[in-house]
């Protein structure tokens, strides 16, 4: 999904900004997973008869509990990435929610590239992902991807879908084209 859209100011046109998303269906499985887990907490809360004692009782109903809210907001916060790429720099959001997000200012950027395909699997799996080898990705699904080479070294990773023509965006904004030179007299 590509927008260029181009708002006209009093200094002349502004540039472009492009944005774009990645989602991952198969992501809802494990929600529906941890949605189970709780449901059994709260079953197991409800239906019991207190006879074993309240503390097995109390870590069973805590643990289902906390392990499908862990699973189902973590796998909620994936199911999908949008990306804005403008002047000020390049912004990820996560989830339905936004969170977790960043923000790399493009003063922070060295230049983009196309990843014509990032696995999980080169990641460590889905998610937000950090590795001292290669530097930071958000991965939501397998395939394209933009990387963006920062000033201090590292990388930053995304999946997303037309990453190429992200990377020709933040190009663009880095090493913009001059307006071409007069070349000659207007007439009169």
């Amino acid at each position: 999904m590509r927008d260029h859209s181009v708002n006209q100011g009093p200094e002349g046109p502004a540039p472009p900004v492009w944005t774009g998303r990645a989602t991952n269906r198969m992501q809802w499985l494990p929600a529906v997973a941890g949605v189970a887990c709780m449901a059994l907490g709260i079953a197991i809360a409800v239906r019991s008869s207190w006879t074993s004692g309240i503390a097995p009782l109390l870590m069973a109903v805590i643990g289902c509990v906390a392990a499908g809210l862990l699973v189902l907001f973590g796998t909620l916060a994936f199911v999908h990435v949008a990306v804005r790429v403008d002047q000020r720099g390049m912004e990820i959001r996560c989830g339905h929610i936004g969170v977790p997000r960043r923000r790399i200012p493009l003063s922070h950027v060295v230049d983009a590239d196309f990843a014509p395909s990032v696995t999980p699997r080169q990641w460590g799996g889905w998610g937000y992902r950090w590795r001292p080898e290669k530097g930071t990705a958000v991965v939501v699904r397998r395939g394209e991807g933009l990387i963006l080479r920062l000033g201090d070294g590292r990388t930053f990773t995304v999946t997303v879908d037309d990453a190429e023509s992200a990377v020709h965006a933040i190009r663009s904004l880095l090493h913009p084209t001059p307006p071409p030179a007069p070349t000659g007299r207007a007439s009169a």
